[in-house]
C-alpha cells in the first residue's frame, strides 16, 4: 500500500487489480493479537513473555499458544520435544527453495536443518521460522557424512534416480537425515554416494521432478505420519 499522499485518487500499486462490478471488497483479516489490556502494571509476571510484544501486540506467524512469548522462550520450549529426524539440503547455487524447506522443517519440528555447501542461503521463504529452528552448516558432503556417522543416524537421500525405492515402501528410521538436492539438477553424485539409501516420490505426469520444497514437505510428512505422534493441542 502506498504512503499517504503517494498517489492521487484511483492510483494503483503494481500487482493491484480492478474488482469486477458487484464483487465485494477484499477484507483484511487481523492476524495475531493486539496489546495486552491495561497498562504495564497489568502485564503477567511470566518470564516467557516479551514486554515489547505485550505493549504493541503480537502479529507473528506463530501458534496461538506462543502469543507474546519471546523468541528465546519459544525456541527453548521447542527444544524440549524436537523430533529425532534431521533435514539436510545441498546449497551450491543459492536455491530459493531452502527457505521453504526450513519453514516446513519448523512445522514438523525436526531436530536440525543442515545446510551443505554455501553458508549463505535465501531466507525469504522461511518466513522468519529460522529464528526458532536449529540450523547447522557443513562445508561439504564429507563433513555431513562424518557428522551423521558420529551421531549414528543414516542418511536417506531423496531423488527419483535408478535404484531408488518408493518412499511409501521404504524404510524411514525414526532417527535419520533426509537429504534433499537443489531445484533442477537434484542431488549431486557425491550426495547420492554419501547416502545409506535413496527414496523417490511416485509421480504420474510428464514432469521429471517435483519442486524441491514440495518434495521435502511430502517426505517429511511421510516420516511424521509414521513416527511423529500426536501434535500438541
Amino acid at each position: 500500500m502506498s504512503e499517504p499522499g503517494a498517489g492521487g485518487p484511483g492510483s494503483r500499486e503494481p500487482g493491484d487489480r480492478e474488482r469486477d462490478a458487484g464483487e465485494p471488497p477484499e477484507v483484511e483479516l487481523a492476524v495475531g493479537v493486539g496489546p495486552w489490556p491495561g497498562d504495564p502494571t497489568d502485564y503477567p509476571d511470566d518470564p516467557r513473555y516479551d514486554r515489547e510484544l505485550l505493549a504493541h501486540g503480537d502479529r507473528r506467524n506463530v501458534a496461538d499458544r506462543y502469543r507474546y512469548w519471546s523468541v528465546e522462550a519459544i525456541t527453548a520450549e521447542l527444544d524440549t520435544r524436537r523430533q529425532p529426524v534431521h533435514v539436510a539440503i545441498e546449497n551450491w547455487g543459492h536455491d530459493l527453495n531452502i527457505g521453504s524447506i526450513v519453514r516446513t522443517s519448523n512445522a514438523f519440528l525436526v531436530a536440525e536443518v543442515h545446510i551443505v555447501g554455501r553458508r549463505r542461503w535465501n531466507r525469504r521463504g522461511a518466513m522468519v521460522t529460522d529464528r526458532y529452528q536449529r540450523i547447522r552448516h557443513h562445508d561439504d558432503l564429507a563433513d555431513l557424512r562424518a557428522w551423521a556417522s558420529g551421531a549414528g543416524v543414516p542418511i536417506v537421500a531423496v531423488d527419483n534416480v535408478a535404484g531408488s525405492v518408493d518412499v511409501l515402501d521404504a524404510d524411514l528410521p525414526p532417527a535419520c537425515v533426509l537429504l534433499f538436492g537443489q531445484e533442477g539438477p537434484g542431488l549431486t553424485a557425491e550426495a547420492l554416494a554419501a547416502a545409506d539409501s535413496v527414496v523417490h516420490i511416485r509421480q504420474y505426469g510428464s514432469t521429471r521432478s517435483l519442486n524441491a520444497g514440495a518434495a521435502a514437505a511430502i517426505v517429511m510428512h511421510e516420516w511424521v505420519r509414521r513416527h511423529g505422534g500426536e501434535p500438541p493441542a
